[in-house]
This record gives C-alpha cells, structure tokens and sequence, in this order.
C-alpha cells in the first residue's frame, strides 16, 4: 500500500475553485429538487453548522465521538503492529493468523455492530468497530513490510553480531515504518467513518451518529447535512494532523537508514 506523494495534490486556487464548482452544482440540485425536506441547500447547512457550534452540547459530544474513536483506533494500531511482528517470523502463527483477520476484512460494518451489541453497550460499540476495522489493516501492512527488510542488512547484522534491540531500531523498524504509515493513514479514514456507523446503529448518548439518526428521525433535513459536513470537517481535520506527524516521522526514518549506511 502506498501513500500519496506531493505530486497528487493540486494548487490551492485550483482546490477553491473545485469547491466553489461543487457547491453551485449542489445549489443547482437544491433549485432543481425545490422541497427542503429533500434537500437541504448550502446556505441553509452552512447557517445550521453555525447554530450547532454555538450550541452547549455541540463540542460535548464531538469529543466523546471523538474519543471513543480514536481509542479505537489507537487500540487497532498497538495490537495490529505487535500481532505483525510476532507472525512475521512463523509461517504457522501467520496462517493461524490470517483467517480471522480476513474474515474481519470481509464482514460488513453492520454485523459486526448487530453481532457486537449483544455483548457491548451502544456507549463502547464505536471504540470495538473503530478497533476491527484498524486491525487487519494495520497487520497486513506491518507484516509486508517486515518481510520487505533487506535480506542484506540481516545478514550483515548478523556478521557483526548486532544486539537484537540494534537491529529491531536500526533496519526492521524503518523497513516496516512506511508501511505502517500508510496503513495508520488509511485505517484512520475507514475507523472514523466505521465508527459513526455503529453510533447511527447503537445511538449511544452524546454521539454524533445518534445525531444523525435523530435527524433522519424527524426530517430534520438541514441537521442531518449540517452533521454530515461536520464528520467531513473532522474527518479533514483529522488526516491533516497525521500528515504532520507523518513528516516528523519521515524525517526521523530517513536519519536511520543514514546512520545504517554510516
């Protein structure tokens, strides 16, 4: 899996004038459709996200989804790296392994959270799916890139008989690294999105997936967008904050492999 370089991203006029294209396109239907109770137009999601921002229970509950979310996420990242490195070296662990992992991969969101709410309260259901749907990822990666190290720097290692902490620091850790990058970047994505999904379906209290099915509820047309564009924000947000950590860590592997080489 690869991440995408800096030759993906387009100029920031170019990116305004997407945005603005897209929003007329979104007036036209608006126009087109004449019913609010169908579609919501953007100046009207634009002046509900304001009155939901000012709003006491607003921040409130995008912190607890946030929370619960992200601990899911963070979980899935710990467990599915340290799973990596201990089938990376056993052929029978890794089979062992495999199954479950993509059977999580080929189940959808829906079961797991019906399956799950039999023994998870709805409060905690979103931190467990967040957490499924970061594992298989992350193993999957971390596990190819282990096995991606360059057999010639093991050997080497070997010749000069490095510690084991030397060579986990100084040749597997940043050959896994990209790897796991892409995955965490991926996974955050699909963990955020899950993770709303099972709130919609459990409607725990103060989450922004109850509030969505609320306003699904009782036709609340302009909230039910209002709420969509702020999981998007979020979501943005979100990515943005791990692609500053990405770069401090990029910076941190490229300083590894040139004290390999040294």
């Amino acid at each position: 899996m690869k991440t995408s370089t800096s030759s993906d991203k387009h100029p920031f006029p170019t990116r305004i004038i997407v945005i603005v294209l897209w929003l007329l396109l979104w007036q036209a239907a608006y126009l087109a459709v004449g019913e609010d109770l169908l579609l919501a137009s953007p100046a009207a999601t634009l002046v509900r996200v304001a009155q939901l921002a000012v709003s006491g229970s607003f921040w409130g509950i995008i912190v607890q989804s946030l929370g619960r979310i992200l601990t899911g996420f963070l979980l899935g990242l710990v467990c599915g790296t340290a799973v990596a490195f201990a089938t990376a070296h056993s052929r029978w662990a890794h089979a062992f392994v495999s199954l479950p992992m993509n059977i999580i991969k080929a189940t959808p969101v829906a079961s797991f959270v019906i399956l799950a709410l039999v023994w998870i309260s709805g409060k905690n259901l979103s931190v467990f799916i967040a957490f499924l749907m970061v594992l298989p990822l992350v193993w999957s990666n971390v596990h190819q890139g282990i096995k991606s190290t360059d057999p010639k720097l093991l050997e080497m290692a070997k010749v000069f008989r490095l510690p084991h902490a030397s060579v986990l620091r100084s040749i597997t850790v940043p050959a896994a690294l990209p790897y796991f990058l892409s995955a965490a970047r991926v996974g955050l994505g699909f963990s955020w999105k899950a993770g709303i999904a099972g709130e919609v379906i459990a409607i725990p209290t103060a989450a922004i997936g109850t509030q969505l099915y609320n306003a699904k509820v009782y036709l609340e047309t302009a909230d039910l967008f209002a709420w969509t564009a702020v999981i998007i924000l979020l979501s943005v947000l979100l990515e943005r904050m791990m692609l500053v950590g990405f770069d401090a860590l990029t910076k941190r592997l490229s300083r590894m492999k040139r004290e390999v080489r040294e």
